[in-house]
């Protein structure tokens, strides 16, 4: 975590050492979620990285995320 007030200490999804990984299977679940709540279709396979960017998008979109 950062020690500076304000600052955000998460990684850009492009730094992830793991993000090249299969997406994880609770991002799936959520992901499963959100798209059907969204009404889009799910990717058979994405990383780690794509999956989470995905996941801010539909949250953005469907209102999960506020």
């Amino acid at each position: 975590m950062s020690d500076t007030p304000g600052q955000d200490a998460s990684k850009d999804v492009e730094d992830w050492v793991t993000g090249d990984e299969p997406m994880t299977g609770p991002q799936r679940s959520y992901l499963e979620t959100l798209a059907r709540e969204a009404g889009e279709d799910l990717p058979e396979s994405l990383t780690k990285a794509e999956a989470s960017q995905l996941i801010d998008r539909l949250q953005q979109q469907t209102g999960r995320g506020a």
